[in-house]
């Protein structure tokens, strides 16, 4: 049926019998793709039914539809016509993990992290009730982006605007990424597991509107006299509480039940949110048990589900030094926003859960929040993903580097990830936290400097970044590299060339100086990138006055500039970095290929500085 389906007009036509099929099919698709490709498997399994309902309720794309975070959003992209290409989900030149607004216009923002879409939601809302607009703006938020700061503020600004025409669907799987932590995530849980109240809610609506003549407004009666009665006992949602309309729980696999909820809060008109149970992983029995496991996946066979394999490479290195260190330091504690797996940081919390602290998706939050524990005398290491740091620039700018305390950020998946692409690149948090006085930014190749530069670190009295890329380290043999401290290198004294480079793109320099026997190559490893220690880099140049700088960043703001500012008139530097554009979806290999960051790319480009391009 799925190959018939070319716009949700097509789904808008369908009878029940052939929907229950169309339900199957797309939870086999998606099953049957993410094993093939990798990507975001329990929640979008999750959101088959309700994601249907939307399309049948609402007519999309005239009104608008908004997924927060959007990586819920796989269901949507097989009814919005890309059912055919949804085999290259998350590959290079294919479809995004996420919304994306270049490849439908069903897809109303470029989305990637949480916490953002309501206040979007609300603003075009607004936008479309000053211009006349009748159409509905349909926002669906997870229970795990109510951790989100952000929501918040949105919900707050939502109390004068009742008479717009904005649905909020609060999607509550009862996770995140890993289980919800928090306050809120207990008051959902009250509200969920009050099952027999909304069913005689319900009931009792159902048989009042049935009566002749007078069923409406008995209803209607009924609902005013019931809001009431909820007030004055202190039964009312938070969302009621803060002059929302709420209407909920509905069975999120129930999809006759959705389209009646959904349907009726349209007819209703202005502002409302509805609260909707999804199961994640439903339909895969191995998701359904480990929801967290099969949050977002690498490829796997589905016969045999995911290995449940503890974090390696990198991130398990930084969870094994942390708890090393805290053995010894009672003072060491570890924040994380979210992602206490991913990050490595599970035996941490196993065994100091007195000192480990996840805050849920609340980056700002996690970063202030540490400012405290430092303030008072801990030593706090705030783990987090390089592309949610983005958002943290305020806080390490104002709470942290501003009062000159001790404090760690380390930053995962730094430089280019593979698979999800444009909205989570580890690219932009050098050129960022390079901007701020007082911090030092390190950036480890292996992971014993992992490990050196992580303790280091937290002895510091100062702030320090110290990033690193997802999964395992590629280099080789580094014994030939002489060691000055934040800085390394290996070659020849006055070598026609020098690369300079840092982090995981060293392997890659060390790789081309061997495709250049006729060249002579100095490759200078950076390990501490800020601030640069300008006299030590000059000794480590050897006096090579040419300079090719590798960077697995940005361009703009990013150490090449600073470098070549601070070299200016003494060599000349050519950058090779990331400019001018979002990187798409694509392994770490295609990535480097499109930019330039192979060994023979490098080494190319290193023959033509020098003259030699057209040599053998």
């Amino acid at each position: 049926m799925l190959d018939s389906i070319r716009s949700p007009e097509d789904v808008r036509s369908l009878s029940s019998e052939q929907l229950t099929a169309l339900v199957g099919e797309i939870r086999g698709t998606i099953l049957r793709t993410v094993s093939q490709t990798g990507g975001h498997l329990a929640s979008n399994l999750g959101t088959v039914e309700l994601t249907l309902a939307l399309h049948r309720v609402f007519k999309t794309p005239e009104d608008t539809l908004l997924f927060d975070v959007g990586h819920q959003s796989y269901t949507h992209k097989l009814l919005t016509g890309r059912a055919d290409r949804f085999s290259a989900l998350r590959t290079f030149g294919g479809l995004s993990g996420f919304t994306c607004r270049g490849e439908s216009p069903y897809d109303t923002v470029s989305s990637g992290h949480s916490g953002s879409a309501l206040s979007i939601a609300l603003g075009m809302a607004e936008a479309d009730r000053a211009a006349g607009r009748d159409r509905w703006t349909v926002c669906v938020v997870g229970d795990g982006a109510l951790t989100n700061g952000m929501v918040y503020e949105a919900l707050n600004n939502c109390i004068r605007s009742h008479d717009l025409r904005l649905l909020i669907v609060l999607n509550d799987n009862e996770m995140s990424i890993s289980k919800n932590v928090g306050g809120f995530s207990a008051y959902l849980t009250r509200v969920r597991t009050s099952p027999r109240y909304f069913a005689f809610k319900r009931r009792l609506e159902n048989g009042l509107v049935r009566i002749p003549l007078v069923g409406g407004g008995l209803a209607r009666f009924a609902r005013s006299v019931k809001e009431w009665l909820k007030k004055l006992l202190g039964q009312a949602t938070v969302f009621e509480q803060l002059g929302i309309p709420y209407v909920g729980t509905v069975d999120g696999g129930d999809l006759p039940r959705l389209e009646e909820v959904l349907g009726g809060a349209k007819k209703r008109g202005g502002l409302c949110l509805v609260h909707v149970l999804t199961h994640k992983g439903a339909g895969y029995l191995d998701a359904e048990a480990h929801p967290d496991v099969y949050h977002s996946v690498s490829p796997f066979d589905p016969s045999s589900g995911v290995p449940q394999k503890p974090a390696s490479g990198f991130s398990a290195a930084f969870g094994r030094t942390m708890c090393a260190l805290a053995e010894k330091d009672g003072r060491i504690a570890a924040v994380t926003a979210a992602m206490p797996d991913g990050t490595g940081l599970t035996e941490f919390a196993k065994r100091f859960p007195d000192r480990f602290y996840d805050v849920g998706i609340a980056e700002e939050h996690a970063v202030a929040f540490a400012a405290g524990l430092s303030l008072s005398g801990q030593r706090p290491v705030c783990a987090l993903y390089s592309t949610f740091a983005q958002r943290v620039y305020d806080q390490m700018f104002h709470d942290v580097a501003l009062q000159k305390i001790p404090f760690v950020l380390a930053l995962d998946r730094a430089g280019l990830v593979p698979g999800d692409g444009r909205t989570h690149q580890g690219l932009y948090d050098v050129s960022l936290f390079s901007s701020v006085p007082g911090i030092t930014i390190v950036s480890p190749e292996t992971e014993a400097e992992l490990c050196c530069a992580l303790a280091e670190a937290i002895g510091k009295d100062g702030a320090t970044v110290v990033r690193y890329p997802k999964g395992a380290p590629r280099a080789g043999d580094r014994s030939g590299f002489t060691d000055l401290g934040a800085v390394q290198y290996t070659g020849p004294e006055g070598a026609d060339i020098a690369v300079v480079t840092y982090g995981r793109l060293t392997e890659n320099a060390v790789q081309a100086a061997s495709l250049l026997p006729d060249v002579s190559v100095r490759v200078v490893k950076l390990l501490t990138v800020c601030p640069l220690d300008t006299e030590t880099i000059r000794a480590a140049l050897g006096g090579a006055k040419q300079v090719l700088f590798v960077e697995e960043g940005v361009r703009a703001g990013g150490v090449g500039e600073k470098l070549a500012a601070l070299l200016s008139g003494t060599v000349k530097i050519t950058i090779r970095a990331v400019g001018g554009l979002f990187v798409p979806p694509g392994t770490v290999a295609e990535l480097e290929e499109m930019l330039g960051f192979t060994p023979r790319q490098i080494a190319d480009e290193a023959r033509r500085l020098v003259g030699k391009e057209d040599a053998t």
